[in-house]
Parts: C-alpha cells; sequence; structure tokens
C-alpha cells in the first residue's frame, strides 16, 4: 500500500520531508502548498504545486502540516473535515486550551493522526530507551539537559524569522521540546518544580528567550535543564541519563554515546553525522507507514503532543 501524501508548509522542516518522502518506498508525495510564492517555485520540480491547502488536503491520504504553530489549528481542522489522516508540526497551537480542544477533536475522529517529534523512532533514542529499560546503566538516578545555540535562529532558519519572538517561537519550543518528548517516554511525564527564564528585551519584550535554567521531577528521577541562546560557542544539544553503573547521552540530535569507565565517552553508532540524519528520518517514516496501516507504531500521538506543551508552557510561564 503507497499512501498519497500532501505537504502544507514548504519552509525548512516542510523542504527537508519534500525529499524525505520522495525517497520512502511506502509514500507518494502528491501535492505541496505555500502560501510563500517563492517557495512554491523552488520546489516545483520536486513535488506537484497546487492552488491552496484546501487542494493538498483533497488529493491526498495523508498531510504534512508543517506551517508556523499559529496555523496548525486551522489546517488540522480542515483535514479532519475531508477524513484525511494528519501528520502535524509541534506545538500543536499557541494556547493550551484550543490544544486541548484540538486533542479532543482528533481523538474523537478515530484518523490517523501524529505528531513530528523526531525522537519518536530515531536508532539514538530507540536504543538509550532499551539500554534503559534493559537496566545496562543501572538504577537510574537522574537526567540532565543541555543547550546552547550561538545564533538564533539558526542559520539555516532564514524563512523562518517567526522563531525570533515568544508569541510562537523561541527554543525551548522548537528544540527543547523534542528532548522533553524523549524524557517523557523514558523516565515517565516530566512536570515543573521551577524554572528562570531571562528574555534579553525584557518580560514585557516580544523577542524569545535567551536563557532557561529550570528543575523537573519524572515519576523516576530528578531531571535538571540550562539552556542558553547568547555567547560563543558550538552548539549544544544533550540529554544524558545517568545511572548507578554506567550513563548514556543523545548529542548533537542523533549521536549516541555510553560512558565507560576508563575510556569516557564511546560512540554506540558508529555512523557519520548526515548517515544518522537519513537513518532517523528514514525510521520515522517507516513508523508513520505503520500508523496510516493502523497497525502498532512509535508515532507521537496528539495526546502526547499537548502533555509536552504543557511542559513547554510553564516552563517559559517561569
Amino acid at each position: 500500500m503507497v499512501h498519497r501524501v500532501g505537504i502544507i508548509g514548504l519552509g525548512t522542516v516542510g523542504s527537508r520531508f519534500v525529499e524525505q518522502f520522495n525517497s520512502h518506498d511506502a509514500f507518494e508525495l502528491v501535492a505541496a502548498w505555500d502560501l510563500d510564492p517563492n517557495a512554491c517555485s523552488s520546489h516545483k520540480e520536486l513535488v506537484n504545486i497546487v492552488g491552496d491547502a484546501h487542494a493538498v488536503i483533497r488529493q491526498s491520504d495523508l498531510v504534512y502540516i508543517a506551517v508556523p504553530p499559529l496555523h496548525h489549528s486551522q489546517y488540522v481542522q480542515d483535514c479532519l473535515k475531508n477524513e484525511t489522516a494528519i501528520f502535524c508540526e509541534k506545538p500543536l497551537g499557541i494556547d493550551l486550551q484550543s490544544s486541548q480542544k484540538l486533542v479532543t477533536e482528533v481523538e474523537e475522529s478515530n484518523l490517523p493522526a501524529g505528531v513530528n517529534f523526531v525522537f519518536s523512532a530515531a536508532p539514538s533514542a530507540t536504543k538509550m530507551q532499551q539500554m534503559v529499560t534493559d537496566s545496562k546503566l543501572g538504577d537510574l538516578i537522574r537526567a540532565d539537559l543541555r543547550f546552547h545555540f550561538s545564533q538564533w535562529p539558526r542559520s539555516w532558519h532564514d524563512n523562518a524569522q517567526w522563531l525570533r519572538f515568544r508569541d510562537q517561537g523561541g527554543w525551548i519550543r522548537e528544540v527543547v521540546s523534542h528532548f522533553i518528548f524523549l524524557a517523557n517516554r523514558i523516565v515517565g511525564d516530566l512536570t515543573l518544580d521551577h524554572s528562570h527564564v531571562r528574555y534579553e528585551d525584557g518580560s514585557d519584550g516580544s523577542l524569545c528567550e535567551t536563557t532557561a535554567l529550570a528543575h523537573l521531577s519524572s515519576p523516576s528521577v530528578p531531571v535538571s535543564l540550562a539552556g542558553t541562546s547568547v555567547g560563543a560557542g558550538s552548539d549544544v544539544v544533550d540529554l544524558t541519563l545517568r545511572g548507578s553503573k554506567s550513563a548514556i547521552r543523545i548529542w548533537d540530535w542523533y549521536r549516541l554515546q555510553v560512558f565507560e569507565p576508563g575510556e569516557g565517552w564511546v560512540d554506540l553508532l558508529n555512523l557519520t553525522r548526515e548517515q544518522l540524519g537519513i537513518d532517523a528520518y528514514t525510521a520515522q517514516l517507516t513508523q508513520l507507514d505503520l500508523m496510516m496501516r493502523g497497525e502498532d507504531h512509535t508515532i507521537a500521538t496528539f495526546r502526547e503532543a499537548l502533555v509536552v506543551q504543557e511542559c513547554v508552557e510553564s516552563l517559559l510561564a517561569g
């Protein structure tokens, strides 16, 4: 069975999925549209560009919604009306009340529906989860989240300047949410104990966060978070789980390392960074195929995405 898929939104992430869907045997990319005519024209050789979002939905079995969060609810509801399956970007929306309503509507529809969290299927995340399940770290003691961005938005976000602003964007919503999702799956849903978030233009400004410190709790272990987006230095994205016998970490998105006494951090997936990224997307689309077939899969549900959004918004609220 080949699924006819369409894309609404051809920005940074939507463009990436044009290539991914075209490369996966389970999907036929049949339609795409973006509000920006330049985005449409730059993709016309790779996908059939149609006149509007409704045309994408009508022609597709599954629609990937890759627009800014402000518009997620609109297009999800349009898919529901057309009984079209949904793969949506996170967060679900810009306020929790509307996102909670959206989750209820999606669940009541019984349509295949999932949210794009890359760690739902990435080999690094799958291996980390398995090692914790198999008690390879001993007793789990704590989890640490560390982030740094020397530039935000990053260089490839030229067409996504909404990420600069706190109403929809920021690196906590865009990046940290992926790691909160993964931590939720491994150690249980996180709840905020306390947080401090700093904004360069003050609490009444419009720009997104520059510093975040937080302590969170899970059903199994405490979790610390520290992140910045000011100052020089290489970017850091790191989730470290520390046990009584060993420790394991995901860093640089897809790299996985285990701590070996006397050796330090040792790679568990001996592939290039590029190949690890390709494998992560391929695994995710394989799980998306299973979702479409009604089989067991690991794609994030709308309910899981809501739990992540609730945690993120409580952290941002300080």
